[in-house]
């Protein structure tokens, strides 16, 4: 038996009869006998009619299979196809084997999870990253294995990402951070200058060199007590004798390029460098005259030379809402200094607090906490205790406020706009490390013991921003910023604060992109993608225990940030 449908037209309008039929044979014919009118039935009863009549067993919905497993993997394959798209398989080795795939784990696994090495090991079997990468039963020890094999090949790795990014007379920037550690065991761990504001923890330091564009290339682990200025020949000889690197521009901030190192870079033909003057040498500058105010009357920068510093440019820079925060700043820090000290001095006066000795023990204590001692005149006596401020000081130090001065050397040929701009990508470093330590790596704590391991785990973060950055510049359409950043740069008043292009600011207006998907943080959108999911199904109604797997259905805006980043999940 099976189901007929017989169309018929009548009056122009056409009619569908839907009939349960018995075909048999009689004296040779063909004959059909109909056993019911089904027409009036639901299309699914009769569907479901139609498969009981061809001999398929009817099961309840949902009963056919079950879902064994769900794995993450739309943001697996969007950081994976990134990846294998920049080629990093060929970069951290070109022969495959256990070690190159666990290191790719390990850099994909930073950037989706960060975590440590045995955490690592039990997030990825709920995804898909380990039958992407054939990684088989991995433990912790697989991995600590791995970063040692890593790091034996770190400048081997590091000479195919300057090879890519790096060009005769370009722009190298460079600048230094630091990470507090966890433990006291590991020779690489001193007490030093702290950027994460442990001042009593023990840290590593950490030198990162990019691009023009901020795309990181090589870093370099120091210990925690080493000064900003000695890790520079370092950097420099590398760029030369290492990377083949013999005509370049190093680009670093006033701490990191001093008076000696330009005299040491000076010493090398063909390096330039641009930094710029501590604020104590501009106001050297000013006080000699080099520099008028009256320069920025109608422009905010100009380029003048100085017999201090022979063979250099010097471009000044004067940017009215940066003079704008360092007067609202400076009156801030005054207050709260002048509040510790009128606490001291009420003591003072009601006796509580006698003795000259005494009184400037509990000056001390509070009138440089804020960095304001130089702006206060003191007065203590035996009973007496009183303060005012130096307006004088105050009042020249004020004249100069939004003032800064870029220093570049004869090799740069770049225009003094273009001069302020390579010196302000200096920030594209500093985001490089926000990420690498806080936002998207946490690098920090760092709880490894050995000197070697503590290398290794620091060049895996950089290895995962080489590749985040990457993504970022291509999901440009899909998060908060600029599209093109060099674009906007290039068209931007090199001093006065950047403002947002025309694109930029409608679409954070709309918190939507053009086309209507909407905007996210880079770590959102990952996650976002990780809802993509990959899903092992078994049949439950057929014998031989037989499974598929499935792929959830995408959103709009997966397949555009998928489209964007060139990768097919």
């Amino acid at each position: 038996m099976h189901v007929a449908t017989t169309l018929r037209r009548y009056k122009g309008k056409e009619y569908k009869t839907r009939l349960v039929r018995r075909t048999f044979r009689e004296d040779g014919k063909v004959k059909h006998e109909t056993i019911a009118n089904v027409t009036g039935l639901p299309d699914h009863v009769i569907a479901g009619l139609e498969r009981l009549l061809s001999g398929v067993d009817l099961v309840e919905a949902g009963t056919e299979f079950e879902v064994e497993r769900s794995l993450g993997h739309g943001n697996v394959a969007a950081v994976l196809g990134t990846m294998r798209r920049l080629g990093i398989a060929n970069i951290l080795c070109s022969r495959p084997g256990p070690e190159r795939a666990r290191v790719e784990a390990m850099i994909a696994a930073r950037i989706l999870h960060p975590d440590s090495k045995i955490a690592t090991t039990r997030w990825w079997p709920d995804t898909t990253l380990p039958d992407a990468l054939s990684l088989g039963s991995v433990t912790e020890d697989d991995l600590y294995a791995a970063m040692d094999w890593l790091l034996v090949r770190q400048e081997t790795i590091q000479k195919k990402l300057a090879a890519n990014r790096l060009s005769e007379k370009g722009l190298v920037l460079y600048d230094l951070s630091s990470s507090y550690f966890e433990g006291r065991t590991c020779p690489l761990a001193k007490l030093g200058h702290s950027r994460d504001d442990k001042k009593h923890s023990l840290q590593v330091e950490y030198g990162l060199l990019t691009d023009a564009e901020g795309c990181p290339v090589a870093i370099e682990v120091f210990e925690g007590n080493t000064a900003d200025a000695k890790t520079v020949m370092q950097q420099v000889e590398r760029v030369r004798e290492t990377f083949g690197i013999r005509e370049f521009v190093l680009v670093g901030d006033r701490g990191m390029i001093t008076k000696t190192r330009i005299e040491d870079i000076k010493s090398m033909e063909g390096v330039g460098w641009i930094t710029a003057l501590k604020a104590v040498s501009i106001q050297q500058l000013y006080r000699k005259g080099a520099f008028q105010l009256s320069l920025f009357d109608e422009r905010n920068l100009a380029v003048i030379e100085h017999p201090d510093y022979p063979g250099e440019r010097l471009v000044v820079c004067r940017n009215p809402f940066l003079a704008e925060e360092r007067r609202r700043k400076r009156e801030e820090l005054l207050l709260a200094t002048e509040k510790h000290l009128t606490a001291i001095q009420a003591r003072v006066q009601t006796g509580r607090l006698k003795g000259a000795d005494k009184i400037g023990l509990a000056v001390g204590k509070v009138i440089n906490k804020h960095k304001m001692s130089k702006h206060i005149h003191l007065t203590i006596e035996e009973t007496d205790f009183a303060f005012r401020r130096k307006t004088e000081v105050i009042d020249a130090e004020a004249a100069l406020d939004g003032i800064y001065v870029i220093r570049a050397s004869a090799h740069s040929k770049l225009s003094a706009e273009d001069t302020v701009r390579a010196y302000k990508k200096l920030a594209d470093v500093e985001q490089a490390f926000r990420c690498i330590k806080t936002t998207d790596l946490e690098v920090r704590p760092i709880c490894h013991r050995l000197a070697d391991r503590v290398r290794a785990h620091i060049f895996l973060c950089m290895l995962a921003y080489h590749v985040e950055w990457h993504m970022r510049r291509a999901l440009a359409p899909l998060l908060y910023g600029e599209e093109d950043l060099v674009t906007a740069r290039a068209k931007r008043d090199p001093v006065a604060p950047a403002p947002k292009s025309a694109e930029t600011a409608h679409k954070t207006r709309r918190h939507r992109d053009a086309d209507g998907n909407p905007l996210n943080r880079f770590g959102d959108l990952l996650e976002h993608l990780s809802s993509l999911r990959q899903d092992r199904c078994r049949y439950t109604s057929m014998p031989g225990n037989l499974t598929f797997t499935k792929m959830t259905r995408s959103t709009s805006l997966q397949r555009k940030a998928f489209e964007l980043l060139g990768v097919h999940p």
